[in-house]
């Protein structure tokens, strides 16, 4: 029977034990952590991430600062907002919800935020820290620790392990191969260009998927024995599904994330974690 890596279950355990350090540190420090986020426009699903990762602070006692600007809001708006937040004292992360409306530069604004205050882990610097290994002390980008610290929770080792990263984007692919790496695991990185990703799949202790793309991992890409981690989402016919054939590989795998309740909950308790960590850096607590 493989068994089923419940990130919901872990990520309620993880955000009780941050709820209980914070109610410790705020009667030292006289205020709660505070995370402001940015939503700029409409977009339907950025406003229920929003939704979604304002409640999950308030549940662990974060002070969500809401900043939600019209879609029309210029770059130098945007970066002046950046700017300030950056200069705030009772403001220890800032979040800006992607993807920003057309027109707006994303990367320049990611690299205007504070090292220190960038709790999503997209900073440059944060990407080097990734790229080194300064995990503990350090804010890491949210989805790639989720998974790290999934593993690590349910005792999967990765070391001297064959791993496969389906999907190289900034935020997931790239970082996550190179947290697994760093935790002692050969890496193959698959993308778009990749030519028969079967033949890296089929080989491979651990595969993780990062595409988007609906069941886009069959049975036959799959060893007996293997850990999947389905990282994407979709909606297919009203349902939400991953990545990954759950249905298909479940009887061949040794592990598996489902989708939704695997990785998902995983990336928004790290958020929090880093809040916590960045609350913790400003008012030398660590």
């Amino acid at each position: 029977m493989a068994i089923i890596l419940d990130g919901k279950k872990l990520s309620q355990e993880i955000r009780k034990k941050i709820k209980e350090e914070i109610d410790l540190l705020k009667e030292k420090v006289g205020r709660k952590p505070k995370l402001a986020v940015i939503l700029v426009g409409n977009d339907p699903a950025s406003k229920i991430y929003v939704k979604n990762k304002e409640k999950a602070c308030e549940s662990v006692g974060i002070e969500a600062l809401n900043f939600h600007k019209p879609s029309n809001l210029t770059q130098k708006e945007l970066e002046d907002l950046v700017l300030k937040l950056n200069r705030r004292e009772d403001v220890d992360g800032i979040l800006i919800q992607l993807p920003l409306p057309e027109g707006l530069d994303c990367r320049r604004v990611i690299n205007l935020v504070d090292p220190d205050k960038d709790v999503d882990g997209f900073h440059p610097v944060n990407v080097g820290n990734c790229l080194i290994g300064a995990y503990e002390e350090e804010l890491m980008p949210c989805t790639p620790a989720g998974v790290i610290r999934m593993l690590s929770e349910y005792k999967i080792d990765l070391k001297g392990k064959n791993a496969v990263m389906v999907g190289a984007s900034n935020i997931v692919g790239k970082p996550l191969s190179c947290m697994m790496v760093n935790a002692g695991a050969t890496v193959c990185t698959c993308h778009i260009y990749t030519d028969d990703v079967k033949s890296y799949t089929s080989r491979a202790d651990i595969i993780c998927v990062a595409t988007g793309v609906p069941h886009l991992i069959k049975p036959d890409m799959v060893k007996r024995g293997a850990v999947v981690i389905d990282i994407g989402i979709s909606r297919v016919n009203g349902k939400i599904v991953g990545d990954v054939d759950f249905n298909g590989v479940i009887d061949k795998v040794s592990a598996i994330t489902p989708v939704p309740g695997g990785v998902g909950p995983m990336t928004i308790t790290m958020l929090l974690l880093n809040t916590l960590k960045a609350y913790k850096k400003r008012n030398t607590l660590t």
